[in-house]
Formats: structure tokens, sequence, C-alpha cells
């Protein structure tokens, strides 16, 4: 079985950091892991719980198949408590449940690990319980919170972690990810545009608006490239029944500059110096369109001026 954790390869400076902290004996009792989701932070969480209670390590790495290991993964392990919201938030009733547990040995050892998941949805009073509980660590305790906002943990709960800043995944690795869940290579291309969030791709992929965004914008662009008058008409025709909400029209436009990029990647192969620099213009209309609409202009006056200035030419001719 395979025994180095994905998130080494995608967190090569958290890992090291890690490993170092183990080989040594110098873990801290509390951990902060910062980063968007899909970055491994789950992973590095339990990684580490397995470290202290993995029944036969090979290589210094916790052996994945022992009766601690499994129990961890399965999340059934005593010892090991995961926390998550309960609703919206997390409330201090389930801080208080931890602490009483926490008060108690550990069941199979002497060593006790808790995970706090999305540690930004704690309440004010949540926040403050868990407080006291960081000031006065048992021995043998580990406490490992994550989060996606840290601005949004308490600054005296930061102070009183070890903050480890887990990287975005670089493009490449995100669409090597995406393309391993089963999603196409040019799907996975264009999410790893839209967002840097493993989490976030994988659910704009499995949105059925997406899909039906994708093939219109497909359209819109073939239109556009050909300098088709159709680009005007189509706007009304079909984009306004599609893209209604702003964050739906923003995404429409990254999805059209995603097409343009590619379509100067193959310009560019081709040596084409002309095509390079209209395209390269068509971008930076594209660019100042999104400009536009984050300035409150309507998203159908965006892309009618859009699609009117890059038909320029055809409508000088038509005349």
């Amino acid at each position: 079985m395979e025994q180095i954790p994905a998130f080494f390869k995608t967190q090569p400076l958290v890992s090291a950091l890690l490993l170092k902290s183990v080989k040594h004996g110098r873990l801290a009792h509390a951990y902060l892991f910062e980063g968007d989701r899909g970055t491994g932070k789950d992973q590095a969480a339990l990684w580490l719980a397995k470290e202290i209670f993995c029944q036969q390590k090979i290589n210094d790495q916790p052996c994945n198949v022992c009766n601690n290991c499994t129990r961890i993964d399965e999340g059934i392990h005593p010892d090991v408590l995961v926390v998550e919201p309960d609703g919206q938030t997390i409330k201090v009733d389930q801080i208080r449940e931890l602490q009483t547990e926490f008060s108690k040995s550990g069941f199979e050892g002497q060593h006790k690990v808790f995970i706090l998941k999305d540690a930004e949805k704690m309440n004010l009073s949540a926040a403050n319980s868990l407080l006291k509980f960081l000031e006065e660590p048992a021995g043998g305790f580990l406490a490992i919170l994550e989060t996606t906002a840290l601005a949004r943990i308490l600054p005296t709960i930061q102070s009183r972690c070890q903050i480890l800043h887990f990287q975005s995944l670089s493009k490449k690795v995100l669409q090597e990810k995406l393309q391993a869940q089963g999603i196409g290579k040019q799907s996975a291309a264009l999410l790893t545009d839209l967002t840097n969030s493993y989490d976030k791709a994988v659910e704009i992929s499995q949105d059925e608006w997406f899909n039906e965004a994708k093939e219109s914008m497909t359209q819109w662009f073939n239109y556009l490239k050909n300098r088709d008058l159709q680009s005007f008409i189509y706007v009304q025709k079909k984009l306004l029944t599609i893209f209604k909400e702003k964050n739906q029209q923003q995404q429409g436009l990254s999805i059209l500059l995603h097409f343009y990029q590619g379509y100067l990647k193959e310009a560019v192969k081709q040596g084409l110096p002309q095509k390079i620099a209209d395209i390269n213009q068509q971008i930076q209309l594209i660019l100042t369109a999104e400009q536009k609409l984050g300035a409150n202009v309507s998203f159908q006056n965006v892309c009618e001026q859009l699609a009117l200035k890059i038909t320029a030419e055809t409508l000088k001719k038509n005349l």
C-alpha cells in the first residue's frame, strides 16, 4: 500500500515541517491549518493522528493498515475526535463536550487528538470556550484546527497555535486531480481557470447549469472569433436566459476568456503574428468587459458592446 500521502507532493513546505517536528519529537500542542478546500488539510490532520497512534510504522511513516490507522481513516478511533459544524456553526456545547472527553485518560494510551473542521464557523461562545481549553492543554493532547478563513479566527486562538499555510494547488496538479475523478481533459482545464479550489471545481463540474453555460459560451466564442454578426443577436437570444445572476455572468466571461486564451496558444504555435495581435486585442476587450461588469454595468450592455467591438470590421463591410 502507498505510504506517502498525496499532500506531501502538493504541500512540500508543510509536509517537510511536520516531518521534522515528528522526527525530533517537537510537535506543537495545537496546529491551525489554513488554506483553500481541497489543498490537503484533512489528509495532513489524519496523517498526523496516524503518526501518533500507528502500531507498525514503515520507514517512519504510518502503515495505513494497522488497527489504529484503519480506525482513524474510518473515524471510529476512540482517542481521535473530529468536530464539525452543527448546522451553520460550531456551538459551545460541542466544545464543552470535547473538553469533557479530553479530561478523561486516553482509552488506549496516553494521547488524545481532536480535529476541528471549519474552525471559522465557531460562534463566539464556542471560540472563547476553546481558547480556555488551549490555554490549559493537558499532557498528550494535540489539537488540529482547519480553516479556509484565517481572518475569522480569534487572534488569541491564532497566537496559541502553530499556523501552517496550505498553498493553493498549481493548475497542473489541480487538473490532474480533476481528470483522476473522471472529468474530461478540456473541462478540467477550464475548471482550473475558474477556480484554484479542488472542491469548488468538482462542485462546478457537477452543476447542470455549468454544462449549459459552457455550451452557450462555446457558441458565442465561435461567433465572435469569426466576427459573425450573430454574436450580437445571441446575447439577448441565449446568454441573458442562462447567465441571470451576477456570479454566473462573471463566470461566463471567465469561460469566454479561457476559450480565447486557448485560441491564442494555437495562433502562437502556428506562428501567425497578425492573428496573434488580433486575438490579444480581443482578449483585452474581454478583460475590459469584466471590469465593466464589476463596476455594475448591466450584463446585456457589456456583452452587446463586446460583440459590436469585435465585429466592427464586419459591420463596416456590410454598410
